[in-house]
C-alpha cells in the first residue's frame, strides 16, 4: 500500500505559499509508516520546529489499474475519507531553497493521520463534497472538493499514467487555503459534510 499525495489543488493554499498555481497535477509520496489511524495521538516529531496542518479529502483506490482513462477512473475509488498531510515547513523551506528533494517534510513517521472511510454511494456528488478542520475549537480550514484545480478522475488518470494504482492506495487530494503551525497539546477535530470523522490530540 503507497500513499499518493496531490500539491497545491486548490488555488488559494497555492497562494497563501506563494507557489504557483500548477497546470498540471503535482504529486508526492509518504510510505506507509506514516499512517496513524483510530484517532491515535500524533507525536510532535523531534526533527522540526514548524509543524503544519493541511487536512485534506482521502480516497481508496479499490481496484489495481495503469493508464486509467478519466472516463472510467471513478470505477478505481469507493472509499472516501479525510487526513491529515503533517509537514516540517522548516525542513521543507531549506530543501527547497538548495534544490533538493523534500520527502524528508512530508514523509515522516506519523505525518499522515487518517480518519475511517465512507462508501461514495452516500455522496450526492463526489465534486461537491464539504469538509472542514477545527483545532482547539477553532474553524482552521474549510473546503470543498468543487474547488480542486483537479478533480479526483483527472488526478486518478493522471497519476496512473506513471505510477500502477492498486487496491488499497490511498490518494490524498490537496488541501484548501488556511493551513498553519502546530504546537503540542493542540486538539485535531476534522468533519466531512458536518460529520466528525477525524478527533486526535498532539502530544
Amino acid at each position: 500500500m503507497k500513499i499518493i499525495c496531490i500539491g497545491r489543488n486548490y488555488t488559494e493554499h497555492a497562494k497563501e505559499l506563494n507557489n504557483a498555481v500548477p497546470e498540471k497535477p503535482i504529486f508526492f509520496m509518504k510510505p506507509d509508516t506514516a499512517i496513524v489511524r483510530n484517532n491515535d495521538p500524533v507525536y510532535y516529531p523531534e526533527h522540526t520546529k514548524d509543524l503544519h496542518y493541511e487536512a485534506e479529502i482521502v480516497i481508496k483506490i479499490c481496484k489495481k489499474g495503469k493508464h486509467i482513462n478519466t472516463m472510467f477512473a471513478s470505477n478505481y475509488f469507493n472509499e472516501i475519507g479525510i487526513g491529515i498531510d503533517f509537514t516540517a515547513r522548516d525542513l521543507q523551506a531549506e530543501c527547497k531553497k538548495r534544490g533538493l528533494p523534500w520527502e524528508i517534510s512530508k514523509g515522516f513517521d506519523q505525518s499522515a493521520p487518517i480518519s475511517e472511510f465512507i462508501d461514495k454511494s452516500n455522496f450526492d456528488i463526489v465534486n461537491g463534497i464539504k469538509f472542514s478542520l477545527s483545532i482547539n475549537g477553532t474553524k482552521k480550514q474549510n473546503g470543498n472538493t468543487k474547488d480542486m484545480i483537479f478533480s479526483i478522475n483527472h488526478i486518478i488518470a493522471y497519476v496512473s499514467k506513471f505510477v500502477t494504482l492498486k487496491e488499497g492506495d490511498l490518494i490524498f487530494t490537496g488541501t484548501p487555503a488556511g493551513v498553519g503551525p502546530t504546537e503540542i497539546n493542540d486538539h485535531f477535530v476534522a468533519s466531512i459534510e458536518g460529520k466528525t470523522m477525524l478527533d486526535f490530540v498532539i502530544k
